[in-house]
């Protein structure tokens, strides 16, 4: 069994270790854990290794686990709300709904709040469709302790997972309604984009400029978005997290912010904010999300150009 068997995996790897994590950095720190441990072993015990794909999430889902409790201490000391981080990503990973929905913004806030062993659980049945064998090895739990987590989760998630569906079409067209509104200063135009109710999450970790609580309601987020140090910044589209969004870029065009949307009956319900610089780096290249093996030389990375027109440009390695 040669080194081929993870470079097949790693997408996979990725994306199991972010959803369980909702950190590109901790998730890469995650699977390179992993690497270190696969490639440690001897080719005699690599041979033996019948499944390298159930071998190797068994892997990084303990190592996920590990630093999941390690980072959960580390964020009851952080400043304002904690955010998940935004990747840049293919219009081709919104072809996988399921895959889309798990990796939403919406959708990685919910997981916060569930246990370290509960949002392992979720993510490995209910996304990756692992059998509950597998995954009690995984967590180091029995399969009826397992299958409880299970129905916990389940049902802890339907309670608070975002309830209407909207194509990918009609949320880029909300992107553009609202970024033309926001380019012009047309308070009424995002006025008629924003839901009465809407909510804007920041996340600027004390490292960038964000609210430090919430802003609930139409007309005072068309005051802040307006507000001078907003005019200074730039939005564009793009697909973050397998649906589309925006960046806003200051000056020469550096990131500043990506923002997540939750989209429901033609008008913006949550928006979703990450500002912290440290977690702006998964914007900077497409990131490989799959539930599946990557196929021989299809790996994909896009620089962040053209952001002006919404077309991000991909070069094939």
């Amino acid at each position: 069994m040669s080194d081929d068997s993870f470079v097949t995996h790693r997408g996979l790897l990725f994306t199991v270790a972010y959803e369980m994590l909702g950190s590109a950095a901790d998730a890469e720190d995650v699977v390179q854990e992993t690497w270190l441990r696969w490639s440690g072993l001897r080719d005699g015990a690599r041979a033996e290794v019948r499944d390298p794909r159930t071998y190797l999430v068994r892997i990084v889902t303990r190592q996920a686990l590990n630093r999941l409790r390690t980072v959960a201490r580390r964020r009851e000391d952080y400043i304002g709300p904690w955010l998940p981080e935004p990747l840049l990503t293919s219009p081709d990973v919104a072809d996988d709904v399921e895959l889309a929905e798990n990796v939403s913004m919406a959708m990685l806030t919910v997981l916060e709040t569930l246990l370290p062993a509960e949002r392992a659980v979720f993510v490995l049945r209910e996304v990756f469709d692992v059998p509950y064998e597998e995954i009690a090895d995984a967590v180091g739990k029995s399969e009826p302790a397992v299958r409880q987590i299970a129905h916990r989760a389940r049902r802890h998630v339907a309670a608070r997972r975002p309830r209407t569906q909207v194509s990918r079409a009609e949320q880029r067209a909300v992107v553009d309604r609202f970024l033309a509104a926001l380019s012009t200063g047309d308070v009424q135009g995002l006025m008629d984009v924003l839901a009465p109710d809407v909510v804007l999450v920041s996340d600027g970790g004390g490292l960038a400029g964000a609210a430090r609580k919430p802003i609930t309601g139409a007309e005072r987020l068309v005051r802040f978005l307006t507000s001078r140090g907003a005019r200074d910044v730039v939005g564009a589209p793009a697909w973050l997290n397998g649906a589309p969004g925006f960046l806003l870029l200051g000056d020469d065009d550096v990131v500043v912010a990506a923002v997540g949307l939750a989209v429901e009956h033609g008008q913006i319900q949550r928006m979703y904010a990450v500002a912290n610089p440290g977690k702006l780096e998964g914007v900077a290249t497409e990131a490989a999300l799959t539930r599946a093996p990557r196929a021989r030389g299809s790996g994909q990375r896009a620089a962040v150009k053209g952001l002006p027109g919404g077309e991000m440009s991909a070069n094939v390695d």
